[in-house]
């Protein structure tokens, strides 16, 4: 089982640590219905902060629903993410955009917000075309093939993130990065801004 590392700190120097040179060119996609709701509170926000210390998200897209709210649209636009309203099935149009990204020569890391096993296959074929694959999953309910075909796998949970790491490396410089036994993955150590949009 892959160490759970905690907190926001050193959730952004996990990722700094991985990048090769120069800065990563991100394409970012939400699945809304899945994880924009009110007992997930995810920040959008946050998440996008975070990918800003890896490298540049070049496209961010949150597919919603026909019943998402107008006032959910205009929070995700506030946040510097286009919005993608489906008349049908989300996930279909979501790995459309993801085989997009697959193919687009301009990005190199793909990062999507999801619980859902369903977009596997997509993880898969953009790491066997090369791309880094970043991971946001929310519990309860984030699918454990999910966490095992990313590259990377941030957790959110319980208004905390947290990061699976299988390399084990430790940072002898960086005093103030703590990482947990089996008994303190359940503690809260890095409390999230208010989540500003949810279903």
């Amino acid at each position: 089982m892959a160490n759970v590392k905690t907190g926001l700190n050193s959730i952004v120097k996990y990722l700094s640590t991985k990048k090769e040179t120069g800065r990563r060119s991100i394409g970012l996609l939400v699945d809304g219905p899945n994880v924009l709701r009110k007992e997930f509170n995810v920040n959008l926000e946050e998440i996008r902060d975070v990918l800003k210390e890896y490298g540049n998200v070049k496209i961010g897209r949150v597919f919603l629903n026909q019943y998402a709210s107008d006032k959910l649209v205009e929070a995700i636009e506030n946040n510097g993410f286009e919005p993608i309203i489906c008349s049908s099935d989300v996930d279909v149009r979501l790995a459309v955009e993801g085989m997009e990204l697959v193919y687009n020569p301009t990005i190199d890391t793909m990062a999507l917000v999801t619980r859902d096993a369903d977009f596997k296959p997509l993880l898969n074929k953009a790491n066997e075309h090369g791309k880094e694959t970043i991971i946001f999953g929310v519990e309860p309910g984030f699918s454990t093939a999910l966490r095992n075909s990313a590259d990377y796998v941030i957790l959110l949970e319980n208004d905390e993130m947290n990061y699976y790491d299988d390399s084990h490396f430790e940072d002898e410089d960086d005093d103030d990065i703590e990482y947990p036994t089996d008994n303190d993955v359940g503690k809260k150590t890095h409390r999230k801004k208010e989540a500003l949009i949810d279903y």
